[in-house]
């Protein structure tokens, strides 16, 4: 089992990342919300992970914090959510506002995720209301710091923001024409924004 991963960033393509550890890449899979914490390209980063391992692939998550890594290790216990859906809950809205809905159930913020049906959003409700009752107080470094969305760092170079933006949405399971309308929103808006940018105004337009 791989639970932290400490090195040099060498490249972002949302929502992986490529973590060098004593010369060894390693891809991890992100969270949007995670992946707009990390620091620059070149730069020390340390990331919570949690392994997966299948028949066909092995797969590594990251998160900043040991709570975000719980949240997504509860999400994948209910039933009818896997990793992807997992990582794309939590790229919708960060872990705190997940939490929020959970105890509040307000069902109409999970549904306007990708792939969270009005049924998924109910069962999700009822099923993760307990798991997450005492959720932020298992480990000395639980709740998340708020995220700084002024200070976004660029991904692989050679690779256009626009490009970057829409394929990081396919990956968390948007459908190509929503994910092309929402990129197209956002460079409207923010036309010389980096591609963290429009993946974050796309999200939250979503």
């Amino acid at each position: 089992m791989i639970g932290q991963l400490t090195g040099t960033l060498i490249a972002k393509q949302p929502p992986e990342v490529l973590i060098d550890v004593n010369g060894v890449g390693y891809e991890v899979q992100m969270p949007m919300t995670c992946l707009y914490e990390l620091p620059d390209i070149g730069e020390t980063v340390k990331l919570i992970t949690h392994f997966v391992v299948r028949e066909d692939a092995q797969l590594l998550y990251g998160f900043n914090t040991f709570a975000e890594r719980t949240l997504f290790r509860q999400l994948i216990k209910a039933q009818g959510v896997g990793p992807k859906l997992a990582l794309t809950i939590m790229s919708g809205m960060t872990a705190q506002q997940f939490v929020h809905a959970v105890t509040h159930d307000d069902v109409s913020s999970l549904v306007k995720l990708p792939g969270v049906g009005r049924k998924t959003a109910e069962r999700l409700v009822v099923e993760m209301r307990d798991r997450l009752k005492n959720w932020g107080t298992a480990t000395p470094a639980t709740d998340a710091a708020p995220i700084d969305f002024g200070d976004m760092n660029p991904t692989i170079a050679g690779s256009s923001p626009r490009d970057d933006a829409l394929s990081a949405l396919l990956a968390l399971g948007y459908k190509p024409a929503q994910a092309e309308k929402a990129v197209a929103a956002a460079l409207k808006a923010e036309p010389q924004a980096a591609s963290d940018i429009l993946i974050r105004f796309a999200l939250k337009n979503m």
